[in-house]
């Protein structure tokens, strides 16, 4: 037995190094041409080694260099460079036949760089399909290739366009595809840093390769992207005032050009207009959309905005064709609790009174978003009804006023209804059409706007029934009786955190009986009055 043990071993020991000797005579790199020439053939491409040295008993073969030329009408720049490549081959038939049989393919450290033209197309179409080649592959050369396992380790993947100089850079890019054919499909897992910070992950199923366009090929994966900065990664322009941070969760199915994507998009610290701030609670999206791969445009099938227990629908289209994105969304909500929207209203520009809170009430919106990030435009209309306001009395800021109509000053503002046009740009908001009803005061009516820096100019008329002894007096002086009404001008500066209220001309006073006009002047000067003798003391 030991005898035999000891030629089995002697017997490994003289094959070992006959396959070593063989090796040395085997001149591993004699087979680059042909090796450049095999990867050449199935990607459309020109591929280019260094010099190639072989593993034996690992069954490599390794190159310090590799090159894979751009789509010519992207450029002359390599679309893909790496330090090295290991190329793991059938070792047996390479040395004794000569025969190169590739088994998998490890790129260390590549740089790959995607842009898209204008009207769409990625230099990585061609891919396989050879368009940008000057000597095209046939598709059956391209097919013959099988690899069992492509990886892609320790990458770094640059995104742009081909008329814009910003670039968004992924880092720490590992691809892995296993039993890789253009033919059939194939599982594929790939995982990357994002630009300031983050992850994204794509696992699932790809294939088989569009012939046309690589860019179309069938796709059926989840992706997962963890703590995206929508300005760092390049989504937004940092000038907009939009940013936030955002965690996606969705399902990719693709076929023919189209890709329906659902899930959910996790926002936190979102601000969607210059000069807001971010968000303190996050904002969940729910969506189902449907992309066009060639034209890079989408459909919002439905979604819906969640904050607390308040709910907005969402529809509309988006457009990635340019190098600025570009959205058309509606936002509809009915009834919505305002006590779970106070956290987002920083976010949207909108800051309540110093130690003022929402305490009940509902609001209903009907808005659009258009145009590019960069520059967004919303219009629309809200309405708010039975609302608390807590911590902040109008009254007591509208001592006059309050006197007017005989109100007792209280510490909160209940306002029964709230209605306005709205439109919001990076400049700042508009508002028109403003119709207030606030319980003990009247009616408030007017328009203003609200600058990017949270300043007010509002110019407002106060609708006040006769009442109270100042009410009175003022009405025996303008010659009112019962049931008049009186317009009283009034204007709001200040900030949205600290409000000032003060008297002022009016061109929309009204009022509900003859003379008004003329008894509208009067209460007008006498308000000015009151406002003057209040600043004076």
């Amino acid at each position: 037995m030991r005898k035999a043990i000891g030629y089995g071993l002697i017997a490994l020991g003289v094959l070992m190094l006959l396959v070593i000797a063989l090796s040395l005579f085997v001149s591993v790199d004699q087979f680059r041409p042909a090796i450049e020439q095999k990867l050449s053939t199935a990607l459309g491409r020109q591929v280019q080694l260094g010099k190639l040295r072989l593993w034996v008993f690992s069954g490599l073969v390794s190159a310090n260099d590799l090159s894979i030329s751009d789509d010519p009408s992207f450029g002359t720049s390599p679309f893909l460079t790496a330090k090295s490549i290991d190329i793991g081959v059938d070792v047996m038939p390479l040395i004794f036949s000569h025969t190169l049989r590739i088994t998998g393919l490890t790129i260390q450290s590549p740089q790959v760089i995607l842009l898209h033209n204008p009207t769409g197309r990625w230099n990585f179409s061609s891919l396989v399909a050879g368009s940008g080649s000057a000597a095209a592959p046939s598709s059956g050369a391209a097919s013959s290739l099988v690899v069992e396992k492509l990886d892609l380790l320790n990458g770094q993947l640059t995104v742009g366009s081909t008329n814009s100089s910003k670039r968004s850079v992924y880092s720490g890019v590992k691809l892995e595809i296993t039993n890789l054919s253009p033919s059939s499909q194939f599982p594929i897992a790939l995982a990357a840093n994002l630009p300031g910070g983050g992850i994204l992950i794509v696992t699932g199923q790809a294939g088989p390769l569009d012939s046309a366009d690589a860019s179309l090929t069938p796709l059926n994966a989840k992706l997962e992207v963890d703590t995206l900065d929508l300005v760092k990664t390049g989504f937004l322009d940092p000038n907009a005032g939009v940013s936030g941070i955002a965690d996606l969760n969705c399902t990719i199915n693709s076929a023919a050009g189209s890709a329906e994507a659902q899930g959910t998009l996790d926002l936190s610290k979102l601000q969607v207009v210059k000069g807001g701030a971010p968000a303190s609670t996050p904002v969940d999206v729910s969506f189902d959309s449907i992309y066009d791969l060639r034209h890079n445009t989408g459909v919002i099938k439905q979604g819906s905005v969640t904050i607390g227990k308040a709910v907005t629908h969402l529809s509309g289209t988006y457009d990635f064709s340019g190098d600025t994105p570009a959205i058309n969304v509606k936002l509809t909500g009915q009834d919505m609790p305002v006590e779970n929207l106070e956290s987002v209203l920083p976010a949207v520009g909108v800051v309540l009174p110093t130690g003022a809170t929402l305490e009940s009430g509902t609001l209903s919106t009907n808005l659009s978003t258009a145009g590019p990030t960069s520059a967004l435009v919303t219009t629309g209309n809200i309405a708010l009804a039975n609302a608390k306001l807590g911590g902040f009395n109008m009254g007591s800021q509208l001592a006059a006023l309050s006197a007017f109509s005989g109100i007792a000053k209280a510490t909160d503002t209940t306002i029964e209804k709230l209605t306005t046009n709205v439109r919001v740009t990076v400049d700042g908001t508009t508002l028109d059409h403003l119709d207030m009803v606030v319980d003990g005061l009247g009616e408030l009516t007017g328009g203003g706007t609200v600058s990017s820096n949270r300043a007010l100019d509002f110019s407002m008329v106060a609708s006040l029934s006769v009442g109270g002894s100042i009410g009175k007096a003022l009405g025996g002086l303008t010659g009112g009786g019962k049931g008049l009404k009186l317009g009283i001008p009034f204007r709001i500066g200040g900030t949205t955190s600290n409000p000032t209220f003060a008297p002022g001309p009016s061109s929309t006073a009204g009022s509900s009986g003859g003379g008004a006009s003329s008894a509208t002047n009067a209460a007008a000067g006498a308000l000015g009055g009151l406002f003057k003798k209040k600043k004076s003391q």
